[in-house]
């Protein structure tokens, strides 16, 4: 069966940069596809690709494998929420969340129209704003109009640009929890653009992980989360972000840190004086000894600085020249003070160990490469 949108080697560049450089992607019929990527990795371009408002200079877009060469947008049959609204001006917000269903393909009987729309609008919590104008909005009630403007219609699929961007903490959480619910996300592919890790992990029944136009990862959550394809994607996850702590493989095949301050047990499969980068996650560090049980390592440090987080502090420790960032209850962390003696405890398979990051990355003038994950 064919995937409900297919790219084939596509490529798009403005002048002489690259937007999508052979880009190979697969999102299944009515899965809920999240792309991640820094700004400038190719997301936008992707959506206005499939969508028919960007021409590739070379590859094919296929929507349920139909190849879409020539096809307008119009007929295409997606339906795009762009980051900027697009909103019509000088229209309230029903006669924006209306005027796709008054198009001569989609028009519906205004009995059924306002059923629709009031529908969307109340579970974008939009409903008593429908009468107003597009000027009289804030940014955030503009954007749940675009987004709304999208959800009323029918679609083959749904191409959304970071549609909760603009909305504050929380409001954006709570329409994290409401977008998904949503009956017509449910049924209905979507491709989903984001910035936000957070939010690809919490809507993504897949998560695609972008970088310079090409893909870089694609998987499940847990897939994503525990199995990072290289050091990219590893930092693209994650609040603090993941230690990465550049050492060397050991005579005995072990890891030892660059400046010789403290080495691990920990069998990296590949040759001596190898240059490689051991990675973990601060939530999956603890203080003080025993605390992880029989098999845990301990590395002894000093803390250089803590920082509470809610419910929890991030305690940063100073290894050698090295710091490694912690996040434990608070009660682990009262009393803590800058230079105390500390020790930190890890499971053996919460390390994942990398390749060294290459700053030549290849090609002259392509950017830095980043190392790809050790399998042990």
């Amino acid at each position: 069966m064919a995937a409900a949108i297919s790219l084939r080697a596509v490529h798009k560049a403005y002048g002489k940069n690259r937007a999508l450089d052979g880009l190979e992607l697969d999102v299944e019929e009515g899965e809920f596809f999240c792309l991640l990527g820094p700004s400038g990795a190719g997301k936008t371009t992707t959506l206005k690709t499939v969508a028919g408002l960007e021409e590739p200079q070379s590859g094919t877009v296929l929507l349920d494998g139909t190849d879409m060469t020539g096809v307008e947008p119009y007929d295409r049959g997606v339906a795009m929420c762009f980051e900027s609204y697009a909103l019509y001006p000088h229209r309230s917000a029903y006669d924006n969340l209306a005027s796709p269903l008054r198009s001569p393909k989609y028009k519906l009987p205004a009995a059924e129209a306002r059923e629709r729309i009031g529908a969307i609008a109340d579970l974008l919590g939009i409903g008593a704003l429908l009468e107003r104008q597009v000027g009289q909005l804030s940014n955030g009630q503009r954007q749940r109009v675009a987004l709304g403007r999208v959800l009323v219609r029918p679609a083959r699929a749904f191409l959304l640009d970071e549609p909760l961007s603009h909305l504050d903490a929380k409001l954006r959480q709570a329409m994290r929890a409401e977008l998904k619910a949503i009956g017509a996300v449910r049924r209905t592919t979507t491709l989903y653009v984001t910035h936000d890790s957070v939010e690809a992990l919490a809507l993504g029944d897949r998560i695609g992980v972008i970088r310079e136009g090409r893909i870089v990862q694609t998987g499940v959550r847990e897939d994503i989360w525990h199995r990072p394809y290289d050091t990219f994607v590893a930092r693209s996850f994650g609040r603090p972000r993941i230690n990465l702590l550049p050492g060397t493989v050991t005579r005995d095949g072990n890891y030892r840190s660059v400046d010789g301050f403290f080495e691990l047990a920990v069998p990296v499969p590949a040759p001596p004086g190898t240059a490689v980068q051991l990675g973990v996650r601060p939530r999956d560090l603890s203080l003080g000894s025993g605390r992880l049980g029989p098999g845990s390592l301990e590395l002894a440090g000093s803390v250089y600085i803590t920082e509470v987080l809610g419910r929890a502090t991030e305690v940063t420790v100073r290894l050698g020249e090295q710091h490694l960032s912690c996040v434990v209850p608070r009660a682990d962390a009262a009393g803590l003070r800058p230079d105390a003696p500390v020790r930190v405890s890890v499971r053996p398979e919460n390390l994942l160990l990398f390749e060294a990051d290459d700053p030549k990355g290849g090609p002259e003038g392509a950017p830095e490469r980043p190392g790809r994950r050790i399998s042990r």
